[in-house]
């Protein structure tokens, strides 16, 4: 008996069937609890063909691991590695030792039951040298079309022709026949197409090829529909393969172990695996494939789904023609829709909405009460909050798309109302610009008209909001040190950071998608203005009480930042103060700033942030002045230069602010740490004539704030250095502590509910008062972790408090299960 080889080819990556193919190689995607390819092994078997060979690329070690040299399965295997793709002929051709006589070539990644021993005799009876195994199909253009002569021989090629090249219906299954010596027209190694290359050569040769039209069923399972379509025909019963279980009923499969609920439903046809769970009054409906240790929850509802092993489907949660990989967790009230993949080792949390033809990469988290409208490819978790401290921000094309930023335009666009104007402004990256461009496509969408900033800051857009009237506005920008982010500030009518509940209702708008797109004749054209950066600077002059004193002073002053544009509208401000200027662009060490400042004798340093709100100063001295201690200094200057009143401060900001009020006779009114919040406060405290509070410049206008400070150090005829002998001395610190994004809830309550504290204030976070001084616990809006402020009596005694309540939060993380990394 001459014993026929056979080669399987399974190199395939899938790419047309991610997410599924993420991990595994296409030829190992399941079917029924079996990989796909293991169906062709069995259908090999069946029909005596024992010796097998496989030839692999993609993933080659998850096919050997499974499958082994084949005794588990009474064959004999062996494999060939393509260490670079070869082509379907390449590869077949790199297993040239292998084959000694006539051999199969078939797919590893197709379903059919055809009947091979009728292929084979057809070959041998016609002495063909190549015998392609052909379907008819109704839609060939997918496919390479062959064309035969009434006996089987093989006349013409058309690979995936248009329908104006279409002149037969019977398609290329990728199953041959093939005799070794036609390998021989390329070398090993070489590269090379079996329907490109090989055919058209044995063709052109007149090497007897003939086309086998087969009756038999042949699916090739490409993309996701077909992955489907599979299953629902064999689930119909098209195609001559037992699956695995017994038939209890009339199209209802059922496997070993498995627990059903009395009050379950089940509409056939439908199969469950080994050890599935169907709880009280779950419905599985026809064309659904349930798993081996699958569980279904109470109530839960799986319409045409196709649900893979070790997955749980929590209670109340309706899955409806979606593909749920291995080891993933629906939880309760969970609404899965059509044409929908979701990968393994994937958790969907309460309540959560996964809407029609959304695939989502493996081991990605979405929250509860999430809409995901768009594919999540990138990052680990997704929550229906995009908004964080400070606006969006995200790495640019991985969770910054352009499609991103479309979608949230057109959620703002909707929020401000119809047909309202807003600025959009950027700084002068390149990264910046496709943001800001596919933001206005989007608000342009829903009738927004934009008016373009280029070149612009923080303060600026600000600026520009109100002075052209707009209704809002967002600035994009990025930072030296975090090159691949991107950042998106959101602003109301006034120039202030929307607050918390704008926040949500563009987050609800851009998580359900359903925009009311605008009529083609409501679409604005953008409009664009150039130099606006000159408007801004005369205003900033315009705000100044004596211009010409700062003049006569000529101050001398050292400047950097990391921003070009930041440097350049800087440096124009201060020459129209008629200050002398040495610029030292983008060294912002501080260190080495001090040195140089000291070197030209500078009266001043200063160092802008690259959204231009930021600044530290440095003295005459070379003292540094950054964070805490500017903002102190600012209130001093606002109190006792401008007449301030009331001075807006954070929760967690130190109450040495407290002491610098009541000695100038005012008053600190302290709100929320969000610069929402702050700014709110600010302007709703203000009786400033001006268009923005002097408490607003110097906090939030580095520019503008110079402008104010030199008014000052010359009105009072003093240095930098003399008004911080003013400020008394402090002890605070500032800590992080990682953590889980769900423990931060549980860890607050505990922390709220100790008793052991004397005294707990809860207007933000936990602040916890005892004999040492005082400290807030506050969860962080856009990192899982917690940060701590903590102002002691002593040095010692604020390192102490702090280390106190890490170890304490420590602890509690630790009981909870967080283990850093």
């Amino acid at each position: 008996m001459v014993i026929i080889k056979a080669i399987i080819m399974a190199g395939g990556k899938g790419t047309r069937l991610r997410p599924l193919t993420c991990g595994i190689p296409k030829p190992m995607v399941p079917l029924f609890d079996k990989p796909v390819m293991e169906y062709t092994l069995d259908l090999l078997k069946d029909h005596g063909f024992y010796e097998v060979g496989i030839t692999l690329s993609y993933l080659p070690q998850v096919i050997i691991d499974h499958f082994g040299e084949g005794k588990d399965y009474d064959l004999n295997i062996r494999y060939f590695i393509e260490k670079t793709a070869l082509g379907t002929g390449g590869s077949v051709r790199n297993a040239d030792d292998y084959l000694d006589g006539t051999f199969v070539v078939i797919s590893g990644d197709s379903m059919t039951d055809i009947d091979l021993d009728k292929v084979v005799d057809f070959h041998k009876k016609r002495k063909s040298k190549a015998t392609i195994v052909l379907k008819k199909v109704p839609i060939p253009i997918e496919y390479g079309v062959v064309i035969t002569m009434p006996d089987g021989r093989i006349s013409r090629f058309l690979e995936k022709p248009g329908w104006g090249e279409v002149f037969s219906d019977t398609v290329n299954t990728g199953i041959y026949i093939l005799e070794p010596e036609v390998l021989n027209y390329y070398a090993v190694g070489q590269v090379f197409d079996f329907s490109k290359d090989l055919f058209p050569r044995l063709l052109k040769d007149e090497i007897p090829m003939y086309g086998y039209i087969m009756e038999d069923y042949w699916c090739d399972i490409g993309d996701l529909a077909s992955y489907r379509k599979t299953h629902f025909d064999i689930l119909e019963g098209k195609v001559r393969i037992k699956l695995s279980g017994d038939e209890i009923n009339k199209g209802i499969w059922m496997n070993s172990g498995v627990l059903i609920s009395r009050s379950a439903k089940l509409i056939p046809p439908l199969y469950i695996g080994n050890g599935a769970i169907i709880e009280d009054d779950a419905y599985i409906d026809s064309y659904s494939v349930i798993s081996n240790n699958c569980r279904i929850g109470h109530r839960s509802k799986i319409k045409r789904s196709i649900i893979w092993k070790s997955t749980q489907i929590g209670d109340d949660s309706n899955l409806s023609g979606t593909v749920l990989c291995s080891n993933s967790a629906v939880k309760n009230g969970v609404n899965i829709f059509e044409n929908t993949v979701i990968g393994e080792k994937t958790v969907i949390q309460d309540n959560s909405i996964i809407k029609p033809d959304i695939k989502i990469w493996p081991e990605k988290k979405v929250y509860e009460n999430t809409i995901v409208a768009q594919n999540i490819v990138w990052g680990t978790r997704v929550s229906k909050n995009i908004f964080g401290t400070k606006g969006v921000s995200g790495i640019i094309n991985m969770e910054i798309t352009p499609e991103f930023c479309s979608r949230l335009g057109s959620a703002y666009g909707l929020a401000l109302g119809s047909h309202k104007t807003m600025i959009v402004s950027s700084d002068n990256g390149s990264q910046s610009e496709i943001v800001k461009n596919s933001f206005i496509s989007g608000v342009s969408s829903v009738g927004g008209h934009c008016i373009k900033l280029n070149k612009s800051t923080v303060p600026m857009t600000r600026f520009g909001i109100v002075y052209h009237k707009a209704s809002g506005g967002i600035h994009v920008y990025t930072e030296k040190s975090k090159p691949f982010k991107t950042f998106i500030e959101f602003f109301n009518g006034k120039g202030i950071n929307i607050d918390r509940n704008t926040e949500r209702n563009i987050e609800n708008l851009f998580n359900s998608g359903d925009f009311e797109r605008c009529k083609i004749e409501d679409i604005k054209f953008q409009t664009e203005v150039e130099n606006f950066n000159e408007i801004y600077i005369k205003h900033g002059i315009g705000i100044i009480p004596d211009i010409d004193a700062i003049r006569r002073k000529n101050f001398n002053l050292l400047f950097t930042s990391n921003s070009e544009g930041i440097a350049t509208i800087a440096n124009a401000y201060l020459k129209h103060l008629g200050c002398n200027i040495s610029s030292i662009l983008g060294n912002t060490d501080i260190n080495s700033f001090s040195r140089d400042l000291l070197n030209i004798k500078a009266d001043m340093g200063i160092i802008i942030s690259e959204n231009g709100e930021n600044i530290v100063l440095v003295d005459e001295k070379g003292k540094v002045i950054d964070s805490e201690k500017y903002l102190l200094l600012s209130e001093l200057i606002a109190i006792k230069g401008y007449g301030l009143k009331e001075y807006v401060i954070p929760y967690t900001f130190p109450s040495v602010a407290d002491k610098i009020a009541d000695k100038h006779e005012a008053v600190t009114v302290r709100t929320s740490s969000n610069i929402s919040s702050i700014i709110s406060k600010i302007y709703e405290l203000s009786n400033d004539s001006q268009i923005f509070p002097i408490q607003y410049i110097l906090n939030f206008d580095a520019i503008w704030a110079l402008g104010l400070i030199m008014h000052y150090l010359v009105k009072e005829n003093i240095d930098l250095s003399k008004i911080l002998t003013e400020i008394p001395i402090f002890h605070f610190t500032k800590n992080e502590i990682p953590c889980d994004w769900e423990d931060k809830g549980s860890i607050i309550r505990q922390m709220a509910n100790d008793k052991i504290k004397k005294e707990q204030d809860m207007h933000e976070g936990v602040r916890i008062i005892d004999r040492r001084g005082w400290a807030i616990v506050l969860p962080d809006n856009e990192k899982p972790q917690f940060n701590i402020y903590t102002e002691g009596f002593s040095e010692e005694m604020a390192k102490e408090l702090s280390a106190e309540l890490i170890d304490k939060i420590s602890e509690l993380l630790k009981k909870q299960g967080f283990k850093k990394e």
